[in-house]
Formats: structure tokens, C-alpha cells, sequence
């Protein structure tokens, strides 16, 4: 008889090692590895007796192919993020920090389509089925026709679904608490979580049920457990916010059916997640235009122009090393924002400790935003005000040029809407032929934006001198 082998799996990324390790070498993980038995997991066992294959028949790229049919949530905001709504048969992971609201925004979908006449379960591996009525009766959701149960073994899970029509919805929250009886290791572990997510798969595919996998982050934000899952759904989708702050972004990571690029904005209330239509006003509330360092951004979030505010703050420091704090960009960009200043703006930043925000907890990443990140460093720095009804955006190269951003008048068109005037940007980029919204200020590099930004200052602010080298 073959001796079994014995594996030492990292619970962070997946990685395989014949040997213990503290640090795992592909992620870097510590006390990650642990130990599994060889024959366990999917295609992991010796395959005896294969049958011979079969032949199957090949198509060309000029056929016709439909578009998959959706079913609509009745959550604009949902829908928009999932390109349209659901897909029959598709798997999709949800993942969030605990509390952020993930079982509140599936509870209010599974009531949503089960009002449409659907058939819907949720499956709780986490709670017991009364929390999960309280919840439902906190939200005013107690009389909504969708079947609860809490169940752990994935087995019986498929053997429950099997039963009665298919289901247009089930939940599983979440797959970190599954488990398959034919796999050798504890719940949570990556072996468990790829065979459960693999057999709900399979049962997804058969039926044409949409399955939705609520998976736990870890510290860094990262969806936890085997990469390879996010791999084998069709979406994953990453519910974001803070608890300081009472509206919720899910954003799509990825999405074999629709775009990747699109937002959906919900706000927390007592009654539970309410959708935002106009996220441009709720991101600009309660600004504070009479103070520097601040200047309005008019982003692009998929298809949808969003308008926040970006603040800074520069302020001279007793430290050997100024110290650079980012909430809500990308601290890389900063660092190259400021030595872009420097070396051709002529600003010393080298003894001022730096802080930048981007206002209500959304985080951007388009380098658009590089414009009104600089306006609202040069305007902290020298005290000047910005111009309260003008909005920025650009890309700034290491030249120190403003390189033009795409859907110029979509920015600018938003903006008219709240009540703007002007848009501070680069000549070229805007599209042809239309007239634009707002009064366009012209900026194609940063030495000209300093320039207007201390003429401005000494039209009687009585601001701090701009310090040049």
C-alpha cells in the first residue's frame, strides 16, 4: 500500500511546499503554512481507470452568438455594477470587511427578486436562522418569500437546492465556512474552500442558478483564501467603506459579463442600505470652500462622472524625515506629485510633512486626479484660496506637462449640473466639435498652475509667500 504524502499548504495564496515553513515564499505570509493531507483536494487523487474521450465538435468566430440573458434586481445600483443584473448560471464572490454591510445588501436583493416572483435561498454558515429574521425584520423585510436555512456541509446544501425548481438566487454566506466531506481538512482552509466553491460551481452551471460566495478580506483588503477561486466565478465584487462614514461603494474587480469599471454608491440608514442616485452631492456636502487645500475633483468612475472634494495639507515639520500620508489615492503618485513640484514648479516640500485626502472615503485611481491633488498641495502651501465653483483634472507627466484625460465634457457636464463655472485642465483632450459646459481655464503644465494660483493669492487673501527654491 502507497504511503499517503503529506502537503503544507499556505492559507494566504494557495502555494504548495513538501516541508514546513515559517514564511511562506510566494506571499511572503508568516505561520501560513499548514499541514494537509496529499490526497486531498480536486484532482489531487491518482486517476484510475480513465475512460477513453470523446469527440467533440469545433465552431468557428463567425457565428452568432446571443447575448446571455439577465435577470434584473430591481437595485439600479446593483444592476449597474453587474453589467445589466444577473446572469443564469453564473457564480459571483461578494467580499468586505466584517460590518460593512454585506449580508444587509444581500438580504434586501434575495427580497427584491423574490417579490418578483423568484424563487430564492439563503444559506447562512455563520448565523443562526433567527438572527437572520431579525435582520430581515429590521429592515422591514419579514414577509419576503425567501427560503432561510443554516447549513455548513455543502453536499447537503446541493442536495436541498435539488429539490423543488431551481432556484434564481442562492446565497452562500459565506464559503469560508463550507465544507466538503470528501476532502481531508477544517473548514477554512484553501483545500476546503476550492472543492466547496467548485461543487457550487458545478451546481450553478447545471441549473442555471445564480450563486453569490460572501468571502472574508484579509488585513490588506484582499479577498481571503485561494486566489484560484476568484479564477473559477464569473465576478467578483468588493464592497467597500469605512464606519466613520455612512454610505458603502461596491466596485467590480472583475466581471466576465459586464465592465469592471462601474461603481454602485449606497448610503447606510436605519432601514438599511439605500441607493444613491447623484453621488456627485453627496461627496461635496458639508464642504468647506473658505479654507486652502482644498480643490474639487471631477473624476470618472466606469460611465459615471463623480465630482469630490481632494484635500492637503503642508505643514512644516521637526522630524529628520517629513512624513507623507495618504487616505484614498495612491501614495506612489503622491511621492511623484511632489517631486514633480519641486523640480519643475520650484517648491520646497522637502521639510513639510504632507496629507492628502480624498474626501467621504472614495478612492480614486485614475490618474486624472493628478491635477487637483498638485492645486490642493500648492494651495496648503502658500495659503492662496481656489476658486470656489471651479473643478480640476489633468494627468501631470514627470515633465511637468498637464496631459489631457478622456471624457472631458462628461466631467465637465456634471459639474455644470451642481453648479460650477469654470474647469481648470489641459487645451487639448476635449472632444471636438461640442461646445463645452463650463468656462475652460487653461493649464498645460505646473509651473502655470503655481503662477495662477499665486496671482490669485495676492489679489488681497494675504497669504503665506509661495516658497520657490
Amino acid at each position: 500500500m502507497a504511503k499517503s504524502r503529506t502537503n503544507f499548504v499556505c492559507q494566504n495564496c494557495g502555494a504548495v511546499s513538501q516541508k514546513w515553513q515559517g514564511k511562506c515564499e510566494s506571499c511572503s505570509e508568516w505561520n501560513a503554512m499548514t499541514e494537509e493531507a496529499g490526497s486531498a483536494g480536486i484532482g489531487a487523487q491518482a486517476i484510475v481507470g480513465v475512460r477513453k474521450g470523446r469527440v467533440f465538435a469545433l465552431e468557428g468566430l463567425s457565428a452568432v452568438t446571443e447575448q446571455p440573458p439577465r435577470v434584473e434586481v430591481g437595485v439600479p445600483e446593483l444592476d449597474r455594477v453587474t453589467g445589466g443584473g444577473f446572469v443564469p448560471g453564473s457564480v459571483l464572490l461578494m467580499a468586505g470587511e466584517p460590518g460593512i454591510g454585506k449580508s444587509t445588501l444581500l438580504i434586501q436583493t434575495c427580497a427584491r427578486l423574490a417579490d418578483s416572483g423568484h424563487r430564492v435561498v439563503y444559506i447562512s454558515g455563520e448565523e443562526a436562522v433567527a438572527q437572520v429574521r431579525l435582520r430581515a425584520q429590521r429592515l422591514g423585510l419579514a414577509n419576503a418569500a425567501v427560503e432561510l436555512a443554516a447549513e455548513t456541509s455543502v453536499e447537503d446544501v446541493i442536495a436541498t437546492l435539488t429539490q423543488g425548481r431551481p432556484p434564481a438566487l442562492v446565497v452562500i454566506d459565506s464559503i469560508q465556512t463550507m465544507w466538503a466531506e470528501k476532502v481531508e481538512s477544517t473548514p477554512g482552509t484553501v483545500t476546503q474552500v476550492r472543492a466547496s466553491a467548485q461543487a457550487l460551481i458545478r451546481y450553478a452551471k447545471t441549473t442555471g442558478s445564480t450563486v453569490i460566495l460572501v468571502g472574508h478580506v484579509t488585513k490588506d483588503g484582499q479577498v481571503a483564501g485561494p486566489r484560484v477561486v476568484e479564477h473559477m466565478v464569473d465576478a467578483v465584487l468588493s464592497f467597500e467603506g469605512e464606519g466613520g462614514h455612512h454610505f458603502r461603494i461596491l466596485r467590480a474587480l472583475k466581471n466576465r459579463f459586464g465592465p469592471t469599471d462601474e461603481i454602485g454608491v449606497f448610503e447606510m440608514t436605519g432601514l438599511g442600505l439605500a441607493e444613491v442616485a447623484n453621488p456627485s452631492a453627496m461627496f461635496l456636502a458639508g464642504r468647506d470652500a473658505s479654507a486652502p487645500g482644498a480643490a474639487v475633483l471631477a473624476s470618472m468612475e466606469g460611465a459615471r462622472p463623480v465630482l469630490v472634494e481632494v484635500q492637503a495639507l503642508v505643514a512644516p515639520t521637526a522630524l529628520g524625515t517629513p512624513r507623507r500620508s495618504v487616505v484614498g489615492w495612491d501614495p506612489a503618485r503622491l511621492s511623484m506629485i511632489l517631486a514633480v513640484l519641486e523640480a519643475h514648479g520650484g517648491l520646497k516640500l522637502g521639510q513639510h510633512d504632507v496629507y492628502l485626502n480624498i474626501a467621504g472615503g472614495l478612492r480614486v485611481s485614475e490618474p486624472a486626479a493628478d491635477l487637483a491633488a498638485a492645486a490642493a498641495l500648492v494651495s496648503s502651501l502658500t495659503g492662496a484660496l481656489l476658486p470656489r465653483t471651479a473643478v480640476f483634472f489633468g494627468e501631470i507627466g514627470l515633465s511637468g506637462s498637464v496631459r489631457p484625460v478622456v471624457h472631458a465634457n462628461l466631467r465637465m457636464k456634471e459639474a455644470a449640473k451642481l453648479g460650477f463655472h469654470s474647469a481648470v485642465g489641459p487645451v487639448a483632450g476635449r472632444d471636438e466639435g461640442e461646445t463645452p459646459p463650463l468656462r475652460v481655464a487653461p493649464c498645460d503644465h505646473v509651473s502655470q498652475l503655481i503662477a495662477d494660483i499665486a496671482a490669485s493669492a495676492a489679489q488681497g487673501r494675504g497669504p503665506r509667500e509661495v516658497k520657490r527654491a
